[in-house]
């Protein structure tokens, strides 16, 4: 078993702890070959369209993923004690065109060159996406039917880059199924369940998908039972053949029955999600609390026998598992999230359903597991709160001390308030889990459309003073109520189009599988797309908190406190990028204003204001769906590419560049006075508020967290963040000449993971831009 204890080191590919060699043999398999297009799936999805013509959307969505189900290619790789696989070669990427043909199409002959995330597309694939694919989805797609829906208005914001809509070209992810309710149940439950339903409305085609999806889930699991019956005949090893014959009979059994032992419930929670992956191709279907669900499994596999080394060499073989599913994105897309940020999240710890922690052995494996694995998933979590243990604080701080950034962390004092505010009951807000990065949601109950906009508050900001720059007389607060009036306009916008990429789901992409596995669309007889779920929120990104409110201090002060210049002159400066005689300037507004991240008062309060207004215009929409929209604050990427969206402004920063990362960080190299002034600058802004998750990135010097009293001091500050009611934070740990030698010899640092922004990648395979980015990160010491 692996201590959980272990030194930082250059270079974290070359760490393993106990040297498990089936581990090691199947991350070396998983990396070995280069990665590939499969138009596997998509072939399969478009010959049973092509055969259900003038059928239901939900039915003809149902049989071609069952369609897949039975027929795609599926093998079992060499050391697997766990089967299923999305594609036979390791890392395969997988189209929808049924969601957006027209990027691949675009960018046929470059995907295997571009700069990040390329794909071998052979010849003759290419041309069946020419010849076949595209000719069947042309105008036929979700992307069609959205891009019809969208208004002049709401065009002209996204032109205007006012925000951005998400989730138009791919199924509906970021989501956690009920993997408790199919772990406690099993397969044939929801098939005899679900043949029930339909005897008594035989009409509703929601029972009907549903059952055609878990009859081919039965069947897949019989596929797998004789592949490896047929591999035992033919294995010359002994030990192999047993391996299999378990492997088939296990099969046999989940086709039919519940799982027992810890064994059966990660096979058929693996097998679940493949499923789920079959049916959407989507980012970021999660898994919720493994720690918790998978307990009463471990406990009683170790009651009747069942080696420990065993359990931890299977719970290894699906860690690796996870990172076989890698998703495939347009050029620009893999520009600012490279490394395949899947998005298999998994929480630890946190508190149970009466208040108590819920931390226990399985908590602590799954972290000692990791310090192996040292892969950029599962991306792992830990749920922190007043109660939890010291032992299970330290071992998180010796993860993070890795420096792959992983686990994140969530504060249970900040999240389940922040559902209840929503109306989600005690015992469900005590349950919450993450899903993609950092949003946060309810396992098995909410369908949170969770990542569906981007909203560019410092691209309102901007737009306003160029607006009011020949305004007479303009005070600092009309600036400010100006600013609020467009973002009450503008949300008003998103919130429509947002609504019309939700409508888009419902008639193109509706989840019968997942939803069945979502509590109360059985009971309301309809599919999350048309609210069947529990909870149904829309959660949009409030974006350029720290831009905005750093902007904001320099306009108050320069022009209308110290009357430096006035403030159509200061527009000027940003229309001329503070080029030739306004380059000192630049340099003013950077070094002798105080600025976000520093515990100023002044400045904070204009962030918390800025961001509560936003919150509370959100607020007052609810979505198709009957849910609520929730404000988020986190950028993932995709500050990079909003800042490219946003010309000059008043912190001192140039046209297009970045804006400050995460979400609530301090803009780059702005926050001066250490890690905890960062914390309580970041504590003021009513973290209750981002229902949908937030995003504080913090980089260490590797020295600080050295040794136990380095880990000891850490830990502390983390109970600090805890108290001062912040909602999430993650670290890089990584000096700033490791991660500019792997800038420069990559060859060498191949294994090399960073925190990027809510998910961990390898260095090497990120866009310059984001690497220089979390290079100039401050590093910090305690």
């Amino acid at each position: 078993m692996a201590s959980g204890v272990i030194e930082k080191t250059k270079n974290t590919s070359n760490v393993v702890l106990n040297g498990n060699r089936r581990i090691q043999l199947m991350k070396d398999n998983l990396f070995r070959g280069k990665r590939q297009i499969s138009l596997e799936r998509a072939l399969l999805y478009t010959e049973s369209y092509q055969q259900t013509e003038g059928e239901s959307v939900i039915i003809r969505r149902a049989k071609a993923v069952a369609h897949i189900l039975e027929n795609v290619k599926i093998s079992i790789r060499e050391g697997e004690l766990l089967v299923g696989n999305r594609t036979v070669r390791p890392r395969s990427g997988i189209l929808s065109p049924e969601m957006d043909p027209y990027w691949i199409m675009k960018e046929i002959d470059t995907i295997d060159s571009r700069p990040q995330d390329q794909f071998e597309f052979t010849e003759k694939d290419k041309n069946i996406y020419r010849d076949v694919l595209y000719p069947y989805w042309q105008n036929r797609s979700m992307k069609d039917f959205i891009k019809q829906q969208i208004t002049p208005d709401i065009q002209k914001a996204l032109d205007d880059e006012i925000f951005k809509l998400n989730q138009t070209d791919k199924g509906q992810g970021h989501i956690i199924m009920d993997f408790p309710a199919i772990l406690e149940h099993g397969v044939q439950y929801y098939i005899d369940l679900l043949k029930k339903k339909v005897s008594i409305q035989p009409n509703n085609e929601f029972f009907q998908a549903g059952l055609i999806i878990f009859e081919a889930m039965r069947s897949h699991f019989l596929r797998y039972c004789d592949l490896a019956k047929n591999m035992a005949i033919c294995t010359n090893s002994n030990a192999r053949q047993k391996e299999l014959e378990t492997i088939a009979e296990m099969c046999q059994k989940l086709s039919t029955e519940r799982p027992d032992t810890f064994y059966e419930a990660l096979q058929l929670l693996w097998v679940a999600s493949i499923v789920g992956q079959y049916e959407s191709n989507a980012s970021s279907l999660s898994l919720g609390r493994m720690d918790q669900y998978l307990y009463p499994f471990y406990q009683k596999s170790l009651k009747y026998g069942v080696n420990a080394d065993f359990l931890y060499e299977i719970l290894g073989d699906f860690y690796v598992k996870t990172n076989d599913v890698v998703l495939l994105r347009s050029e620009s897309s893999a520009k600012c999230f490279a490394g395949f940020p899947t998005g298999y999240t998994v929480v630890l710890g946190g508190v149970d359903e009466f208040g108590r922690s819920s931390v226990n052995e399985l908590s602590n494996l799954m972290l000692d597991l990791y310090h192996e694995i040292l892969l950029p998933q599962p991306n792992l979590s830990v749920r922190m709160n007043e109660l939890i243990p010291r032992k299970f604080l330290l071992k998180t701080c010796e993860t993070i001390r890795l420096g792959t950034g992983i686990p994140q962390l969530f504060n249970d004092e900040v999240c389940i308030p922040a559902f209840l505010s929503k109306g989600v009951s005690l015992k469900d807000a005590r349950d919450y889990a993450t899903v993609g990065c950092v949003e946060i949601s309810i396992p098995g109950k909410t369908y949170g459309l969770h990542d569906i906009a981007l909203f560019n508050l410092l691209r309102i900001m901007e737009l306003s003073m160029y607006d009011l720059k020949n305004k007479v007389d303009l005070t600092y607060d009309e600036l400010v109520s100006e600013i609020e009036a467009s973002i009450t306009r503008y949300v008003k916008l998103v919130v429509k189009g947002s609504d019309i990429v939700d409508l888009g789901h419902r008639h193109y992409a509706p989840t019968p599988f997942l939803s069945v596995l979502i509590a109360d669309c059985l009971e309301n007889e309809c599919d999350v797309t048309e609210g069947g779920a529990r909870y149904n929120f829309s959660g949009v990104q409030g974006i350029g908190e720290a831009n905005l409110s750093d902007s904001l201090f320099v306009i108050k002060k320069l022009v209308f406190e110290n009357h430096e210049m006035t403030f159509s002159e200061l527009v000027a400066v940003m229309a001329a990028n503070y080029e030739g005689k306004y380059a000192a300037l630049q340099q003013h507004v950077i070094q002798d204003f105080d600025k976000y991240g520093n515990d100023n008062d002044e400045i904070d309060e204009i962030a918390m204001k800025i961001f509560h207004h936003y919150a509370m215009e959100l607020d007052r929409y609810s979505n198709i769906r009957g849910g609520k929209f929730i404000p988020g604050a986190y950028t993932v990427s995709a500050h990079i590419p909003l800042g490219e969206a946003v010309g000059a402004t008043p912190d001192g920063r140039k046209a297009h560049e970045q804006l400050a990362d995460g979400g609530l960080s301090p803009m780059v190299g702005r926050d001066r006075l250490g890690p905890t002034a960062v914390l309580k600058s970041v504590s003021k802004l009513d973290n209750f508020l981002t229902v949908n998750g937030s995003l504080l990135n913090l980089k260490f010097q590797p020295n600080t967290l050295k040794g136990i009293g380095g880990l000891n001091k850490f830990a502390d500050f983390l109970m600090a963040y805890t108290k001062l009611k912040i909602q999430h934070v993650q670290f890089n740990v990584q000096s700033k000449q490791t991660l500019l030698d792997a800038q420069k010899n990559p060859e060498k640092y191949t294994g090399l993971l960073v925190r990027v922004a809510g998910y961990s990648a390898f260095f090497v395979d990120l866009n310059k831009q984001i690497q220089d980015d979390i290079i100039a990160r401050v590093e910090h010491e305690l």
